[in-house]
Formats: C-alpha cells, sequence, structure tokens
C-alpha cells in the first residue's frame, strides 16, 4: 500500500491504467488496494450503462466494465490531492465529450456523403433513418486501440454502432445502399488516417416491429439500441415514427427494470471481490473483473 500512496503523492492524480504502469501489481489487486485504502481518494468519469450479455444473470449488465473503468475512467490520487483528481477528471471528461462528438461526426459525414454518391440518393434519404447507438451516445466513447474482430487489426477505441430503418425503400436500393455502407467500412478501417470500425445492420419497420415484442435475446439487445439510439441523417420522420413505436412497446420500461437488475449485479461483484480474504478463485474472481468482450453485436 505504501508504495501506491508514494507514486500516487509523487506523480499523481493519475488514471488507474497510469498508476498500473508505474506499481508492480496485477490488475486485480491494485483495483482492490485502491478501493479499500482510506489513503486514496478516486473520482470515476463518465457513467455506466446497460449491455446485454447471454452470460450473466437475466442478461442484465454494466458497461464498462470493473477493470475497465477503473483502466480507462478513474482518476486516483492521495487524500491530500482532492482537487487536483476532480480538476484530472473534469479534463478527462471533457476529452471523452470530445471524442465522443469527433466520432459521431465521423459517423454523420460518411453516411451523408456515401449516400450523397448514389443515383437513389433521394430516394434514399427520405426512406431511412440512419441512427448511431453505443458509448458515442452516452458521452463514454475512447480511443484505447483493439483489435477488430475479423481481421485483429487494430482499431481507434470505441466502434460506430449505426443502424439504418428503410421505410418503402425498394430491395435493388437496400441492396445499392448496404454495398456502399460496405465499402466505407472497409476504408475506414484500413486507412492509416482513420483506422476506425463501422458496426452496421439495416432493417425495415416491419422487422423493427417485430423485434419490439422482447421475446429473444437477439430482439432485446435490438430494442434496446433502438431506445438508446440517436439521430444521425436521413428521415426525421422515420426516425419519430421508430421512437415512438420503442415507446409504444414498452421498451423504455423494460430496459429501466434491466438497468436496476445490473446496477445489482455490478455492486454484488464489487463486494464479492472486495472481500479478505477472497472467496472466489482467481479464474471466478476475474469473471466478474474483467469483461472480455465490452461490444455488443447489433441485430
Amino acid at each position: 500500500m505504501k508504495q501506491i500512496v508514494d507514486v500516487l503523492k509523487d506523480s499523481g492524480p493519475l488514471t488507474g491504467k497510469e498508476l498500473l504502469r508505474a506499481v508492480p501489481m496485477e490488475d486485480l489487486s491494485l483495483w482492490a488496494a485502491c478501493r479499500r485504502s482510506e489513503q486514496i481518494f478516486s473520482r470515476i468519469v463518465g457513467r455506466r450503462y446497460l449491455r446485454l450479455d447471454m452470460r450473466v444473470d437475466e442478461y442484465a449488465r454494466l458497461s464498462p466494465s470493473i477493470m475497465r473503468e477503473f483502466y480507462n475512467y478513474t482518476v486516483l490520487g492521495t487524500a491530500d490531492q482532492v482537487q487536483e483528481v476532480e480538476a484530472r477528471a473534469e479534463e478527462l471528461q471533457i476529452e471523452l465529450a470530445r471524442i465522443s462528438r469527433e466520432k459521431f461526426s465521423l459517423a454523420q459525414k460518411s453516411m451523408e456523403q456515401l449516400v450523397d454518391g448514389l443515383e437513389c440518393r433521394e430516394q434514399i434519404k427520405n426512406s431511412a433513418a440512419f441512427m448511431i447507438a453505443g458509448d458515442v451516445v452516452y458521452g463514454m466513447a475512447h480511443v484505447e486501440p483493439r483489435p477488430e474482430i475479423s481481421t485483429g487489426e487494430l482499431v481507434k477505441g470505441s466502434d460506430l454502432d449505426i443502424i439504418v430503418v428503410v421505410e418503402g425503400l425498394p430491395e435493388k436500393e437496400v441492396a445499392v445502399l448496404d454495398a456502399a455502407i460496405q465499402r466505407e467500412k472497409y476504408r475506414l478501417l484500413t486507412s492509416p488516417a482513420w483506422r476506425e470500425e463501422i458496426d452496421s445492420i439495416i432493417k425495415d419497420t416491419a422487422r423493427v416491429r417485430e423485434q419490439l415484442k422482447f421475446q429473444d435475446f437477439k430482439a432485446m439487445v435490438a430494442s434496446k439500441i433502438l431506445h438508446e439510439a440517436d439521430f444521425l441523417w436521413g428521415s426525421h420522420d422515420i426516425f419519430g415514427r421508430i421512437k415512438e413505436m420503442v415507446k409504444q412497446s414498452g421498451i423504455p420500461e423494460k430496459i429501466r427494470a434491466m438497468e436496476e437488475k445490473a446496477v445489482e449485479n455490478r455492486k454484488a461483484a464489487e463486494e464479492c471481490l472486495l472481500q479478505s480474504p477472497p472467496s472466489l478463485s482467481r479464474d471466478e474472481a476475474m469473471k466478474l473483473f474483467l469483461t472480455t468482450e465490452e461490444k455488443e453485436e447489433i441485430f
């Protein structure tokens, strides 16, 4: 404990990741030591929000994981560095907001420009609502390098979750739009100037209506994403109708109940990890501490 406090006295405030680099401890032990100590003051930046995960109780967990929250969103200092910690936390909050705005802007411009290059652009603009979900809408987007699943290429942090809902758009034009989005995905993924990942789906309002019945895991994920999604580009009218469908289907109330369950799960996980001596094996503890997959498939 003395070594942690000494490092913070000399170099603090630090994020969890910065502290881990300076102190020769494994991550779970360092997190627990910081949480238990009255000599350390910490501030968590941003917010926790619902992710659906088939591996946890009632699918409900909070994002970011305990580990990622400690690494990227927690600022730590000594009990004498409260003002400095608060100032660093505010800087980090501003940085997260900036990254989120920039990723939103990139997604918006990318969709607008790719549609403008198509012959059926007016038809698409009037018959499709482009939405964005995920870290960006919560102001929690980050640029921590991570491998893209299909290629293993490193990308810049949070992906761009783009949902396109079409209404009355012929299948031929849907196929043209999908091909254009796939080309843009490849461009942003492989360009050294960007290294951004787009995760996208196109669906019609009939499929949305079916998903909003909330009857299986994939439908729950799709409903949650439609609930959280912000307007990106295209038809405001279709976007408004989708949001009304979400409301009329009772999705906000269902999501709220799942969020409450996720909060309970997180509290129980943290209490379990802070027990001394530990009641779990190393493998069991790491399953609570580290969520190996922070992104969420879209359906």
